[in-house]
């Protein structure tokens, strides 16, 4: 009991310093968002950057936090407990050597063909450009921003391979820290070289390339320090790599349905009015904030965590960390979503009404952002429910789930565009992750892997009802939207934070009178 104690803390701890250094990058990403706000606003050049700077991320994800950490970090965790240095070190030289070498002709390849990958992933924009109408514009300006950005592929993957790594040796707060710099490198171009140039989306893209690399060269001294790095080498047939490719090509949809959801968004926003990608864009950057504070930190800390127990001989453990992380997710998650809900035209007042962002954009960005805001949960907890297959190596059964969700948020934006517009894109990402989500939930019961406990479900009742009454109260007082916008920022900005906390307070003491107590949250056992 007391090595279990002591190993749950740590867990609770590492998940601790992962959130507080994901939060400081956070708070810099909504910064960057903010210049880049106040710069480009919801217009033509911010819907071509937007699109530029999603195309490489997206890929990122595949290849690098999504995908391969899933495969990655099992077999480096199981090689790490069982063989030897040597063999530890000839997996990490062959996974960098063949990672690497792939992403780098991936990046090369889009970059001489970023006309077409312009044409595939905007071919709303690629039609007006073969009729000769005026935003045929937004198709030349996107291929030539996707020749910059395309890199930005290959330092991130090398990046996000280190900080599995890291990871894996228990080092939480590096990697957590790390996408700091990019943020710092965006909001550096932004305010301080941008306008100074006539196109201030290249400046962007730019920075965004140089981001990945400072990016990349931060983590080289501690990964030194682990004496984990390793000259490269190509080495497709060794043995654990064709484990991790094994594993990582059906990962490839199963850990990445948001973003693959989020792509064909983007591709039929392209057929919508000007603006459309920004207010996704906007939304979307609202709901990454407590995804990456809390499902990323957790979900990274929970992956190490489960590889280590052998199911087989300890299925109960298994199933009390998998439903602690079930418990913590949707704990913070809900009041997240029921909170930005509420406080939503504040929110985007607050964070980007300035310089070419205006009002009418806050009104438009908040439909946006009601939409996608109902799916956080669903997003949150599949980020969690992933984790219990891939500690066990199976990623097949994620990727059924993700293409039946694919499938699901192309039926609903086709539903769903035409009366709704961006709006309705939005909606459809929501609905698809809670298809995502319950499917997830059903296969690991069928396995017989995990149910959630009806201690949980009672917990998650009582922290919604506690959520409900403090998205009332908050809707019940707030301002409307013409005395926010009358207000400058920093008095709007005071009043949000007066409304954030009240709304906290609320949270809180509603869950104290449920009978909610910490340990229910820090403990595998309640």
């Amino acid at each position: 009991m007391g090595t279990s104690l002591v190993k749950k803390r740590s867990l609770i701890r590492s998940g601790a310093i992962t959130a507080i250094a994901t939060f400081a990058s956070r708070i810099l990403g909504m910064l960057r968002d903010i210049a880049i706000a106040n710069l480009l606003g919801a217009s033509l050049s911010a819907d071509v950057f937007f699109f530029a700077n999603r195309i490489p991320n997206f890929f990122r994800r595949l290849f690098a936090e999504g995908a391969f950490a899933q495969a990655f970090v099992p077999v480096l965790t199981k090689t790490k407990q069982n063989e030897s240095d040597e063999e530890l070190k000839s997996l990490i030289a062959s996974a960098t050597g063949t990672l690497g070498l792939i992403v780098l002709l991936i990046s090369i390849i889009g970059i001489l063909i970023s006309p077409v990958v312009t044409a595939v992933f905007g071919y709303g924009w690629y039609q007006d450009y073969i009729n000769n109408a005026e935003d045929g514009f937004k198709f030349i300006e996107a291929s030539k921003l996707l020749q910059i950005t395309f890199p930005y592929l290959f330092f991130i993957t090398l990046t996000a391979l280190f900080s599995s790594i890291l990871n894996v040796h228990g080092s939480f707060a590096i990697p957590a820290i790390t996408p700091c710099l990019l943020n710092i490198a965006l909001i550096g171009g932004a305010y301080f070289v941008a306008p100074h140039f006539d196109d201030p989306n290249k400046i962007l893209a730019y920075s965004m390339l140089f981001g990945g690399v400072l990016q990349f060269l931060f983590q080289i001294p501690f990964i030194i320090k682990l004496k984990c790095l390793f000259l490269p080498k190509f080495a497709w047939n060794h043995v654990g790599v064709k484990k991790i490719r094994t594993l990582m090509i059906p990962a490839l949809l199963g850990v990445s349905a948001s973003q693959l959801n989020l792509l064909i968004n983007t591709i039929l926003a392209s057929f919508l009015a000007t603006g459309s990608i920004s207010y996704l864009y906007y939304s979307d950057r609202l709901l990454e904030f407590p995804i990456g504070i809390f499902a990323v930190a957790i979900s990274t800390v929970i992956l190490p965590s489960l590889s280590r127990i052998n199911i087989k001989e300890n299925k109960g453990k298994y199933t009390k960390t998998l439903d602690w992380g079930v418990r913590l997710v949707l704990f913070l998650g809900i009041p997240s979503a029921i909170g930005i809900i509420a406080l939503r035209e504040p929110i985007l007042r607050v964070l980007f009404m300035r310089g070419a962002f205006t009002e009418e954009h806050v009104l438009l960005s908040a439909n946006s952002l009601l939409a996608s805001v109902s799916g956080l949960c669903a997003i949150m907890l599949v980020r969690v429910l992933v984790q219990g297959f891939a500690a066990i190596q199976d990623t097949r059964t994620p990727v059924k789930c993700s293409l039946i969700s694919i499938a699901s948020n192309i039926i609903f934006n086709l539903i769903l565009i035409t009366p709704l517009g961006y709006i309705g894109l939005a909606l459809s990402t929501a609905l698809a992750a809670f298809i995502n989500a319950s499917l997830l939930l059903f296969f690991l019961y069928k396995k017989n892997i995990y149910i959630i406990s009806k201690k949980t479900i009672i917990f998650v009742t009582k922290a919604l009802f506690a959520a409900l009454c403090m998205g009332f109260l908050i809707r019940y007082y707030l301002f409307d939207l013409s005395i926010w916008t009358a207000m400058d920022t920093l008095e709007s900005s005071l009043y949000l934070a007066l409304f954030i906390c009240s709304g906290a307070f609320v949270f809180a003491l509603v869950c104290i009178i449920l009978g909610i107590r910490p340990y229910h949250i820090t403990s595998d056992t309640y």
